[in-house]
């Protein structure tokens, strides 16, 4: 018969050993689990056959101590909200990638799309990980793809910037010399300054110069917030009209139409003899010449820069001197001085180029007679500036010394000049045409005459 044996037989139990003996009072030498074993069974046959429910132990009292409680607690590490002061933020924003980024940059991404981030914050967005590229941590270097979705952090706010104390200009001038330079103030408005510069005074400072225009601009602030600003300069020994801008956007606009020869110069000075052409242009080139250290030019043909300058003959002093007007179209280095030397009629005073023979005896000053006269140039605002500056002593004493007539001195710029026909050119033109029609009948009737 097949199946398991009975329990009391000589085989080993379940769980026992082979060949297990069985002791006195009918129980088997098998271990102790095998005897549990048969127990368990025989009260689940008593049950009924329920299925068997281990037995519970009664809950244990709660602890007394509530705060070791709280910080078991792990639902506090869960819900715990990211720190703003760490760059980290919940709210995010998602772009596609379009087909014309495709294959670029994610920085280059960025530059398009997001200029106000800069590549310090996406650097730092990529290395706490909260820039992603389709849920995967990206670094600015990697390349996109179309269709991919960014996540970007939301812009982070701006500090706002902390209130610096205003500087407070320190004007390192005396009072006299304050008065020295608000005196020489012919023209003044929101956007420029005009002064009348005079002779010996350097626009700006250099070796062994220490008085110099540049240095007295402080005292030009009047109501500004800045210093004025050089946009052009005259000759130490020039006097005359300089101008200052009071602000960049007017620097820029000087500066502009000085480059772009819309302004218009007018210098009077007085030269040795008399030019033998009363209107004319010299067009002679202009070099530094060697040897001077750069502090003297002389024309030269073949290394100088072009140079255009025009003159006109005001009144003449019998053949020993002229008062002329000049008009410079070029800005180069001692351009007047070098041309009227140039053509053999140096300015007077002016030994640098013209020698003793610059000099003219008598009350004739030798101090060099050249004043720029009058500026004319575009107002920032619109409209235009044009100032006259007056003669220093020394020019209008030369003036009056040579017999000139002062109310000569301004001539018109050739687009103020009328060239409108008036009623005597109209005339005048009348007669001309009425001759040149009765010249050609007479030239007819003696054609007829001689056939």
């Amino acid at each position: 018969m097949k199946g398991r044996p009975p329990g009391k037989s000589g085989g080993p139990a379940r769980g026992g050993k082979p060949g297990g003996t069985t002791k006195p009072g009918g129980r088997s030498g098998a271990p102790g689990r095998a005897r549990g074993g048969a127990k368990a069974a025989s009260a689940r046959k008593k049950d009924g056959d329920k299925p068997f429910k281990p037995a519970t132990r009664p809950a244990a009292k709660p602890r007394t101590k509530a705060p070791v409680a709280k910080a078991a607690a792990p639902a506090p590490a869960v819900v715990a909200k990211p720190n703003p002061a760490k760059g980290v933020s919940l709210d995010v924003r998602q772009y596609r990638v379009q087909a014309d980024d495709d294959g670029i940059r994610l920085d280059r991404w960025f530059q398009r799309h997001l200029p106000d981030v800069g590549f310090n914050i996406v650097s730092r967005w990529s290395r706490t990980g909260q820039l992603r590229v389709d849920g995967a941590r990206a670094a600015p270097g990697d390349r996109i793809a179309e269709g991919q979705m960014i996540r970007v952090p939301p812009a982070e706010p701006k500090a706002a910037p902390a209130d610096k104390p205003k500087r407070v200009r320190v004007i390192d001038l005396t009072e006299d010399e304050i008065a020295y330079v608000q005196d020489m103030v012919i023209h003044r408005d929101r956007q420029a300054i005009v002064i009348n510069k005079p002779p010996g005074l350097a626009t700006q400072g250099g070796t062994k110069t220490d008085e110099h225009v540049d240095r007295l601009l402080d005292g030009l602030i009047f109501d500004g917030e800045s210093r004025p600003k050089l946009v052009h300069r005259l000759d130490k020994d020039t006097s005359g009209a300089l101008l200052l801008a009071r602000s960049s956007r007017a620097a820029a606009h000087f500066a502009k139409a000085f480059s772009s020869r819309t302004a218009r110069k007018v210098y009077w000075a007085i030269v040795i003899g008399v030019p033998s052409i009363d209107d004319g242009m010299i067009e002679l080139p202009i070099a530094k010449q060697p040897g001077t250290g750069g502090e003297k030019m002389h024309v030269d043909q073949e290394e100088g820069l072009p140079a255009r300058t025009r003159y006109r003959v005001i009144e003449r002093a019998g053949n020993r001197a002229a008062w002329v007007e000049l008009q410079p179209y070029t800005g180069r280095t001692h351009q007047l001085r070098v041309h009227m030397a140039a053509i053999g009629h140096p300015l007077v005073g002016d030994g640098k180029y013209g020698g003793k023979e610059s000099f003219l005896s008598g009350s004739i000053s030798r101090k060099m007679h050249l004043h720029a006269r009058r500026i004319r140039v575009d107002h920032p605002d619109g409209g235009r500036i044009d100032m006259k500056a007056e003669l220093p002593e020394h020019f209008l004493a030369s003036l009056v010394s040579l017999g000139f007539d002062l109310s000569l001195g301004d001539m018109p710029l050739d687009d103020e000049i009328d060239r409108t026909p008036t009623r005597e050119d109209e005339k005048k033109f009348a007669r001309a045409h009425a001759k040149l029609v009765r010249k050609e009948r007479r030239g007819e009737r003696r054609g007829r005459g001689g056939n």
